[in-house]
Order: C-alpha cells, then structure tokens, then sequence
C-alpha cells in the first residue's frame, strides 16, 4: 500500500513534476568523506538558528528579520510526506506575513534532488553563490605552528604567537557587544544588530567572540566561532578596511582556530562567498580547501 499525503503528495510522489533531478549546487572535494561534509552541514545549521524557526514536513522554515540568509531561508533538509509544491505554496503565505522575501537555500543535500529544477521552471534567479570551505585536520596546538601553517609575516605571526601590538587589546565579547561590533564594521541597522544578537544567544552551539584594537581603541579585526564537539565553524570575519592588507585576517582566524582547537575542535569549517576572491586567498593559505557549494534562490527582487 502506497500512504498518500491529503493533498496529493505522499513519499512516492515527491518528484513528480519537478523536472530533471539536477541542481547546480556541488560537491567539491573529492578527497572529503561524504559523512563529514554531511556533519559540517547540520553544524552549520544548527550554528545559524534563529528563534523565529520552525519545522515543516522536513524543511527547516527560517524567518528572522535579520541580515544574514541563512536565517531566513528555507532549508529542504529531508523528503517528508507532502510534495515540495503544496509545501512552497505554504510558505509563501508565512513569509508574506513575515514581511519577508521568500528564499530557498539549495545545497548539495538538498532533498528532493530536483528542487532547484522545479525552482528554475518556475523562472527563480540564481544568487549568493557561497562556497563552505574546509580544513579537514587542524595543524599542531602550537601557536607557531599555527602562524606557520598561515605563512604569516613577521607582524601577524607575532599576533598568534606572542601577543598583539604595544598597546593593542584583545577582547572576548558576548553575543550583544560582538553584534554591535561587527555590526558597526558593516554599517547594519539597528533590527539587523538585534536579530544577529537574538540569534547568537539563542543558539544551540555557543559562539566565542574575539576583537582585535588599537591603541586608540580602534576596531582592527574581528571574528568568532561556533564549536560543536570537533567541528567548529568560523563566523563574521572582519577587517577595518583600513588595517587590510597587513595579514590581520589570517593572524586573527589562525588564532581563532588555536582557541578551538585547545576547547577540542579536529576539523574547521567556514562559508565564503565564491566571488570574494581576496578573503578565499586568505582561507587558502590557512589551509582551507573547498569543500561544497551552496546558493539561493527567490522569485523576488528584494530577496538579495
């Protein structure tokens, strides 16, 4: 007996309609267990959830006002019972109350397979095209050795190894204080700060802040990361644009990456956008390879 949803969709009718089961969405490296990449999806789910989410038939609806996508976006994460048609149309309706663009998050774990199929039939742009890029093994606990693997200049090496500057601070903050930091650095409005806060408390995996400034009290770096059992997952990376150019960002994720490593993180991970060359040069040289590739899309125009 096949059990059938009441609107016609049912587990054996999940992909009808959809088109061709093709998505543009990758698996980058071949050499990375599948398994792990699957691991590094669900932690960087469970890093990026806001409140304001709920359950829907094996997707995860994210609706929260704040700037980043990833928390208002639907994540397709399993098959479910209903078809993707009848659960689109749904959602339509929530985020429409939300005041919110519909946006959906394919990635290659996506379920149906041909989900971005039906959403390119249906005439919805491709945007924000990201890569997660990952370091499968983190280097000896060493700060040096650290510094060694980022191939860092005599200044950022000395960041990671024995301090900041004279006169420079290094400052752990909270969930409130970071988002006003990074937030001030981006030039966000006061709902995107408080959202990313909310967000940031609330989560599941905790976040661990770190700011780099000057002798003026300057902001010059910042970033943070979300740790769960080895994982661990690098967030909000941000340097002054005046102080870029000087190996901070390296300096600061190298350092970051010592401090999870010494709470037990084996493997990092991180999401970068695929035309943000200068930041993925820098992820490189720290030893992060892409892993897979991610994107959105919307049938509407403010979604970007």
């Amino acid at each position: 007996m096949t059990l059938r949803a009441p609107d016609g969709g049912g587990a054996s009718a999940l992909n009808a309609g959809l088109g061709s089961p093709v998505s543009a969405a990758a698996v980058l490296a071949a050499d990375l267990d599948l398994e792990m990449l699957q691991r590094i999806e669900d932690s960087s789910l469970n890093a990026s959830a806001p409140p304001q989410q709920r359950w829907l038939d094996g997707w995860i609806v994210r609706y929260c006002p704040g700037k980043a996508k990833r928390a208002r976006c639907i994540n397709a994460v399993a098959l479910g019972q209903r078809s993707p048609q009848a659960k689109l149309a749904e959602c339509e309706a929530l985020f429409r109350e939300a005041g919110l663009p519909l946006v959906v998050r394919i990635t290659p774990f996506t379920r149906p397979v041909g989900l971005d199929a039906e959403l390119v039939r249906r005439g919805w742009p491709m945007f924000d095209d990201t890569r997660v890029m990952v370091l499968a093994e983190l280097p000896g606990r060493s700060p040096a050795q650290a510094a060694a693997l980022a191939g860092l200049g005599a200044e950022a090496g000395q960041m990671v190894q024995s301090g900041l500057p004279p006169g420079w601070t290094e400052t752990h903050e909270g969930a409130l204080d970071y988002a006003r930091t990074v937030g001030a650095l981006r030039g966000s409005s006061a709902l995107e700060i408080e959202s990313h806060a909310q967000r940031l408390q609330g989560s599941p995996v905790p976040y661990t802040g770190l700011v780099w400034r000057d002798d003026v009290g300057q902001v010059q770096a910042c970033g943070q990361f979300a740790r769960e059992a080895g994982l661990v997952g690098l967030y909000d990376i941000f340097t002054a644009p005046a102080a870029r150019g000087r190996g901070l960002a390296r300096a600061l994720c190298a350092r970051l990456l010592a401090l999870a490593q010494d709470q037990g993180a084996r493997t990092a991970y991180l999401q970068v956008d695929a035309a943000n060359a200068p930041a993925r040069k820098v992820y490189a040289r720290l030893g992060f390879q892409d892993a897979y590739t991610y994107h959105y899309r919307s049938s509407e125009a403010g979604a970007h």
